[in-house]
């Protein structure tokens, strides 16, 4: 039988399949690789949550720790950082190498990202759908107000493209539909932001408002010029 066996006149419950070491490997390939999500592989997410213990113990050999979010429905790895680390370089004494590189983002990527996770914090706020979902336009609005009213819309629109593209391949934004589709693209923001601008940084938004225009207001600038040569 396929769910359940009668023997003795009794139902029997079969039992859980057994985990193996190939399924812990596994487990952590996709770890490495990236960001696995509760809701592209269900299979995956409820072994990792039933093996996170054993997969933290062999991360932690690799100096990684391993991040699990059983209520946004994602997991992944990052680097131990600690100020014991920090000063046992600044000494000169021998660390563990970083296995997951540090990425340098540009201003206006950086920038967009918070924009993207004081979005989802509003969204959730009001409570409702579970998923936020933004057009082009949206994002382009999002930004607009931090760009001289004098900015040649047509490469505004190429850079916002551009630095949109970015925080889609940093698992950040999630493009539905086909790439190569008629429709005008929407994006969904992934809840994985909110693992990398914290709270803090939200806090601190508001006050440093003006330093962000003025900042991406300079970077346009100098990317038009740029284009002009």
């Amino acid at each position: 039988m396929s769910d359940s066996e009668i023997s003795d006149g009794l139902l029997e419950v079969p039992r859980p399949s057994v985990v193996t070491g190939d399924d812990l490997s596994r487990l952590l390939v996709l770890l490495l690789k990236g960001v696995v999500y509760r809701e592209s592989d269900v299979g995956s997410w409820a072994q990792l949550v039933t093996l996170q213990a054993r997969a933290r113990d062999y991360l932690m050999v690799l100096g990684l720790d391993l991040i699990i979010d059983e209520a946004e429905g994602y997991a992944f790895v990052r680097s131990r950082t600690t100020e014991v680390d920090e000063e046992a370089a600044d000494d000169g004494q021998v660390t563990v190498p970083r296995l997951v590189a540090r990425r340098q983002l540009s201003f206006a990527v950086s920038l967009l990202l918070a924009l993207l996770r004081r979005k989802l914090a509003e969204f959730d706020a009001r409570g409702g759908e579970s998923r936020l979902v933004l057009s082009r336009a949206d994002i382009v609005d999002l930004l607009r107000v931090f760009v001289p009213d004098r900015a040649d819309e047509a490469k505004l629109f190429s850079q916002i493209d551009t630095h949109i593209q970015k925080v889609v391949d940093l698992g950040f934004l999630k493009r539905l539909g086909g790439a190569n589709s008629s429709v005008a693209p929407t994006y969904e923001v992934r809840r994985i932001i909110k693992a990398f601008v914290d709270a803090q940084w939200l806090s601190d938004f508001d006050a440093r408002l003006t330093e962000y225009r003025e900042s991406l207001g300079r970077d346009l600038k100098a990317v038009s010029n740029s284009h002009d040569d």
